[in-house]
């Protein structure tokens, strides 16, 4: 059995956490899944991942055979459906989790600031459920109120009220079953006021894996005897992956992840712990098999279901509530406001249709030399169909840009731009998984940079050029990117000291709205805008040391 170390602190700040720790009354053993023995008890852990306030079935993307394709997946009420026949397949003995990043991305989630969710959450038969980076995104007093709402299990040991210190959600449960004892501690992405717009963090306080952090790990295992840790990780994969590398992770079995959206189909075993992370949107749940023999953990199975429709069709008392809690915002979501003849979609690292339309609409209306969107995988695709342009709405607006601010403008020198993309590009591509930010390049229109993912920090740029010129150093460039509230006035998109900033009375889903009106249908494609001959032009997520694929 793993001893536990009391007073070993991880030391890098971006660990965001949710555990499960099993209780053995008998030393655990491990043994290999493939050893024929009688099992006596399995438990069932499944798992979801960053919804991102996605109700209903909709298109996603999976890249088959060098090729992206695209599939109807997810649905609250089709993953009620999944739920229900593994609990049938092993009644009390199931638990259900959920990371986080429930309550943002999508337009019912951000007209009703949350309050569409709740209803449906606590139908959905969650056991216990932790906040994720987004959870924050109408403030502190709207995400108690919405996560109260759950009537389910919401734990955090690392978010405290900023004024008292005291925890926002209980810091862990603990459940029994047959025997078997298991808690669950959670812990949120300490990075949550740099990640997201500063000002939606507001009032709370976040640590990270520190001596608090230990000393609970340890009267856990110590006084209520748990032995056996599951991590559930709100920290990304690239972390994920180094945390099971870490000597933190010596007591620890699994790390099941959240944040980046990746679609882990086979556990990357670590040093000490074995990682997964299943997917985004609810297309994906994600079940873990433990099978024991007289209390003693003996083997493990893994996969990753898909959400299929036609597999797990709607739950009629689900569907009914998402139905209801979208009929409020409904005509207004649902109104078409442009065309495409070209599938839009942003599940690549490095440049997307969807992103390239933004930026060209925001350089469109501004007139600037370079318009910038910032870089995330959010956004269900939006797919022609049978040859004609495929709609456009205002909720597939909403899914493609989940915050909408107000554009700002301002003007920075080639040699400001050129240390920011370099930033940038590290945030994005750094070969210690604990340097990256995200795992995302920025994208933008006006510009096109040629790089090496592979050099070392502050090398990586080859070339610039700015509408067709290769870049000058002294130089001024009009810029253009989206407020983000609680940011210094000259920061844009990270990017410190620009000069002449103005902040339009417009929004960016305004410029959206008036650019598809003016030049639907668009057809927006890969132009390499930015371009790695090593990561190539259908460049899906890497991480170092491992064999893992997005597909």
């Amino acid at each position: 059995m793993k001893k536990f170390r009391s007073k070993l602190l991880i030391t890098f700040g971006l660990i965001g956490t949710f555990i499960i720790i099993i209780s053995f009354k008998t030393e655990k053993t491990h043994k290999s899944s493939n050893q024929t023995v009688k099992d006596t008890l399995s438990i069932t852990v499944l798992q979801t991942a960053d919804i991102h306030g996605q109700l209903d079935t909709h298109p996603e993307l999976f890249w088959e055979n060098e090729k992206i394709v695209f599939k109807n997946r997810g649905g609250l009420a089709n993953i009620k459906t999944l739920f229900e026949r593994e609990r049938k397949m092993n009644p009390g003995k199931t638990l259900i989790v959920d990371g986080g990043d429930l309550i943002q991305g999508s337009g019912y989630a951000a007209l009703s600031e949350g309050k569409a969710i709740p209803d449906i959450i606590k139908n959905m038969g969650y056991d216990v459920i932790i906040p994720g980076n987004w959870e924050v995104v109408y403030g502190k007093k709207v995400m108690l109120d919405v996560m109260k709402n759950y009537d389910t299990k919401v734990i955090a040991h690392n978010m405290h009220h900023e004024e008292t210190g005291k925890d926002l959600f209980p810091p862990y449960w603990i459940k029994e079953i047959e025997g078997v004892r298991i808690g669950f501690v959670g812990l949120n992405d300490p990075d949550v006021p740099v990640r997201q717009n500063p000002i939606f963090s507001q009032g709370i306080e976040f640590s990270g894996m520190d001596e608090k952090f230990s000393n609970t790990l340890e009267k856990l295992k110590q006084d209520k005897e748990v032995d056996v840790l599951f991590l559930i990780t709100h920290i990304g994969i690239f972390k994920q992956v180094e945390l099971a590398n870490n000597p933190l992770a010596e007591p620890v079995d699994y790390i099941l992840g959240n944040d980046t959206h990746e679609r882990v189909q086979e556990l990357i075993q670590g040093k000490y712990a074995k990682v997964t992370e299943p997917g985004a949107f609810g297309s994906f749940v994600g079940k873990l098999q433990l099978n024991f023999v007289d209390n003693k953990l003996v083997s493990d199975s893994y996969e990753l279901i898909e959400v299929d429709p036609e597999k797990f069709p709607a739950d009629e008392r689900i569907q009914s509530l998402v139905d209801q809690a979208k009929e409020p915002y409904r005509e207004h979501l649902e109104t078409v406001i442009g065309y495409t003849t070209e599938p839009l979609y942003r599940y690549l690292t490095v440049e997307n249709p969807m992103d390239n339309m933004i930026t060209d609409a925001a350089r469109w209306k501004t007139g600037v030399d370079i318009a910038i969107s910032n870089g995330f995988r959010f956004g269900n695709p939006i797919v022609p169909e049978n040859g004609e342009p495929a709609p456009i709405t205002r909720a597939n607006l909403w899914n493609l840009l989940p915050v909408n601010e107000k554009v700002k403008t301002g003007k920075a020198s080639g040699k400001q731009i050129k240390n920011w993309l370099e930033t940038e590009i590290h945030n994005a591509f750094s070969q210690n998984p604990t340097e990256r930010f995200g795992g995302w390049l920025v994208r933008f229109s006006g510009m096109k940079v040629e790089f090496n993912s592979q050099n070392n920090k502050g090398e990586r740029i080859q070339t610039i050029t700015v509408n067709g010129e290769p870049i000058q150093d002294e130089k001024l460039y009009t810029i253009s990117a989206c407020v983000r509230p609680g940011d210094p006035l000259n920061n844009l998109c990270r990017m410190p000291n620009v000069k002449d900033v103005e902040i339009m009375d417009y929004t960016i889903h305004d410029v959206v709205e008036e650019y598809l009106k003016e030049n639907s249908p668009v057809s927006p494609g890969l132009e390499g805008r930015a371009y790695c001959e090593y990561l190539g032009k259908y460049s899906f997520s890497t991480v170092p040391g491992t064999e893992y694929k997005f597909n």
